[in-house]
């Protein structure tokens, strides 16, 4: 029996970086955002284990530590170079 390796997502957004792993063969047992908006979208797509809040104000103990991998999405809109526009000055850069 092959071992599905486990994953603790931060920065889940929506759930894109996760769903390559699932599909992969890795199974997601805890998942973070804190953008409400993708948190509903990735528990209708994806499951219910995503928290959705602030990471730096969820307990360390909330979190499960029953893991293999863990994943950290990234913010795409401030720093993705399809954004001709980005800037220093864009207020996403920051939260």
């Amino acid at each position: 029996m092959t071992k599905k390796y486990q994953i603790a997502s931060l920065f889940s957004g929506c759930g894109g970086l996760d769903l390559g792993f699932i599909k992969a063969g890795f199974e997601v047992v805890w998942a973070n955002d804190f953008f409400k908006e993708a948190v509903e979208t990735y528990k209708k797509n994806i499951g219910n284990h995503i928290v959705y809040g602030d990471i730096t104000k969820i307990p360390s103990s909330d979190v499960s530590d029953n893991f293999d991998v863990l994943l950290g999405g990234f913010p795409c809109q401030e720093f993705s170079v399809a954004n001709t526009k980005r800037s220093m000055e864009d207020s996403r850069n920051f939260y």
